[in-house]
């Protein structure tokens, strides 16, 4: 090696020294006592009056429900647009794909055994579609039909990204055991709410379903009486299911979880925060 060789080795040397060992600011918290008690009780004096407005919300909610359906009484006034009507019951199985691009028999083993009818592709596949609830209602009050809105009960992001503009119904419920519901061929899935709903699966057994909207004033002591056309059979599997009416609020409809989450993480909060003050004044004392 000659000495310009060496010359260059150092200077490389030098430079990656010079790297690895400048200094760069920080920002070094140090957590004292007062602060870790300051930010526990700012938590618990957060979230505890978060929780109890979120009950106070999901508490104001009118909810009925009744197994069979048959009337319901109204205990309090209810307005416009927030009735939704609620239906429950689901097994899994999809193709996301199909649902988006159509025709394709690649990526459908999922959807077994309702991927294909005839050696032809169903659309849409799986047993979620094949089992679509189809029960039909129809409410009265003082004689005189409510109008059920069915349009916009979908999420707008599985209208527009999750089932396909150009993707139409093909083949389906044309098996010799017919599951659900059936799909008009001539609308696009996309426009299928119905379905779309159908398609969002829940993570457990029980769940509510958007059936639709009623648009109208509810007084209090009307009754609504419902009547029902049967058709999905839960019996042969012991399941069971509930027509539910219920207003909705700004958080959605009732559901007490989220507030007591909150009150209960904001009163563990300042729990543990008067305990490590004790603590502490109980250690210096020592």
């Amino acid at each position: 090696m000659t000495d310009t060789d060496r010359g260059t080795q150092r200077d490389r040397d030098s430079a990656f020294y010079l790297f690895t060992q400048q200094n760069l600011p920080a920002c070094k918290p140090v957590l004292t006592p007062e602060w870790v008690f300051m930010t526990f009780l700012f938590i618990g004096f957060i979230f505890i009056p978060v929780g109890l407005v979120t009950l106070r919300a999901s508490h104001s909610d009118v909810y009925l429900s009744h197994l069979e359906s048959i009337r319901f009484h109204i205990s309090r006034m209810t307005q416009f647009p927030r009735i939704v009507l609620f239906l429950s019951r689901y097994v899994k199985s999809r193709s996301d794909k199909q649902l988006l691009h159509g025709q394709n028999q690649h990526g459908i083993s999922s959807c077994q055994p309702v991927e294909v009818n005839n050696d032809r592709p169903i659309i849409p596949c799986g047993l979620i579609a094949w089992s679509l609830f189809n029960d039909t209602f129809t409410f009265i009050r003082n004689r005189a039909e409510l109008k059920v809105n069915r349009k916009n009960i979908a999420w707008k992001s599985d209208r527009e990204h999750k089932f396909g503009k150009n993707v139409y119904p093909f083949n389906f419920q044309n098996g010799t055991l017919i599951g659900g519901g059936k799909l008009n061929p001539r609308i696009p899935l996309s426009d299928q709410e119905d379905l779309i709903v159908w398609m969002r699966t829940s993570a457990l057994p029980s769940f509510r379903k958007l059936y639709g909207r009623i648009e109208k004033d509810l007084d209090v002591d009307d009754v609504v009486v419902v009547h029902l056309m049967n058709n999905y059979n839960t019996y042969s599997f012991g399941g069971k299911k509930k027509l539910v009416l219920s207003t909705t609020s700004w958080l959605g409809g009732k559901n007490d979880f989220l507030g007591l989450a909150y009150v209960f993480i904001g009163s563990s909060s300042v729990t543990i925060a008067v305990v490590f003050t004790l603590l502490h004044l109980l250690s210096q004392r020592h």
